[in-house]
């Protein structure tokens, strides 16, 4: 009879909790990366996001001169070149006004600290302690260390406008190939997914994130250029010097949720104190701006909006704040057409539904007064893909 063979000790068997790494935190570690990544890679990473989502604004009116019998390539050409021609036209309002703020830098400085004496001793309640004396040496002390720094600002100043350059340039090359070839880019992108399901998924995805970005910025664009004309109007209406100057950076500012309207009332408050006399005048351009903000954004805007547009006014404003700390103003600029995108995303994924849900607009903001109450899609239903 043979042998029995010895049995071999068993292998120990592997813990299946508390022995091991968790999953999210691989999946926490590799968000973390990519965010610094991100931030890290802003010289390519920026101008690639920008032309894709100018690429879904600008598809549709290549798409339109395509059925006209335009080629795409001259189609693509013909629509950068008028909206190169808006923005020169646009920020050419711009450039003279500022180098004329500029260079009447020092003796803006020395106004305003007399500006801001004259306003504090206006207040009620203000004491009459005399701090001429103080405020005369302060103010000459700043005028000084302006100009000794003046050279070193000016450098940094062409720096960043050459990099400026640099980066839209590569912006416009970049969206010029991804319009021209949009519908090729689209169909081989899809015809390459396996699953026939996935394939209209994802061609919904996109059709869907072009009209909504595209509808988004066209009724911003709108909006604002409505807001700085009627600011401009009722600066000049004011006494303010360079109105259409102010009109315009208002509406280019209202892009940016939140941040660009207190950044426009703070530069309009200390216009306001640097030209006028009186307190009620040096209040008056920062109050009206005000007040015609906020009837754009409360009453106006989600009029014109819509539901469907409308987002989580707290995610809208953690992605204007985490957008701009990657990528500066430029991505808090484009953090909403982003947090759109994303919602699009979301809607297809079903483990996303929550996060769709929490992004779009739960229905507690301010509604127009004299809007019809029609029935309209909740978050959850329009969270769900059309």
């Amino acid at each position: 009879m043979n042998p029995t063979p010895p049995s071999r000790p068993p292998f120990p068997a592997t813990p299946r909790s508390g022995g091991g790494v968790p999953r999210w935190v691989g999946v926490a570690l590799l968000a973390i990366a990519l965010v610094f990544l991100l931030k890290a890679a802003k010289t390519v990473a920026l101008p690639v996001t920008v032309a894709v989502m100018l690429t879904f604004v600008l598809a549709a009116p290549v798409r339109s001169l395509q059925r006209a019998g335009v080629p795409p390539s001259l189609g693509a050409a013909l629509v950068l070149i008028g909206l190169l021609g808006s923005l020169l036209l646009f920020g050419s309002t711009l450039v003279t006004p500022a180098a004329a703020w500029w260079e009447r830098a020092p003796s803006n400085l020395q106004q305003l600290m007399e500006s801001l004496e004259r306003l504090r001793a206006a207040l009620p309640g203000a004491g009459g302690v005399d701090t001429g004396g103080a405020g005369a040496a302060a103010s000459t002390e700043l005028r000084e260390q302006l100009k000794t720094e003046g050279m070193a600002l000016t450098r940094v100043v062409l720096g960043q406008f050459w990099h400026f350059l640099i980066s839209a340039a590569a912006t416009f090359i970049l969206l010029y190939f991804m319009l021209a070839s949009e519908h090729w880019l689209v169909r081989h992108t899809v015809a390459a997914l396996r699953r026939r399901r996935t394939r209209a998924l994802v061609l919904s995805g996109i059709r869907e994130a072009q009209r909504d970005i595209g509808r988004f910025l066209t009724t911003m664009t709108m909006l604002n250029i409505g807001l700085g004309v009627a600011t401009g109007l009722a600066l000049h209406q004011l006494g303010m010097p360079n109105p259409i100057m102010w009109g315009t950076l208002a509406a280019v500012l209202n892009f940016v949720f939140y941040i660009g309207p207190v950044l426009m009332t703070a530069a309009l408050l200390l216009a306001g104190i640097t030209t006028f006399v009186s307190a009620g005048q040096m209040l008056a351009p920062a109050i009206v701006f005000l007040v015609l903000n906020g009837i754009e954004s409360n009453l106006v805007g989600p009029w014109l909006m819509g539901r469907r547009l409308r987002l989580n006014p707290v995610f809208v404003f953690l992605s204007v704040m985490f957008w701009g700390w990657v990528w500066g103003m430029a991505g808090a600029l484009i953090a909403v057409p982003l947090l759109l995108g994303l919602r699009s995303v979301c809607r297809r994924v079903p483990r996303l539904r929550l996060v769709c849900v929490l992004i779009s607009d739960p229905g507690a903001g301010v509604l127009p007064l004299a809007a019809p109450r029609r029935a309209e899609p909740h978050g959850d239903e329009a969270c769900t893909p059309r």
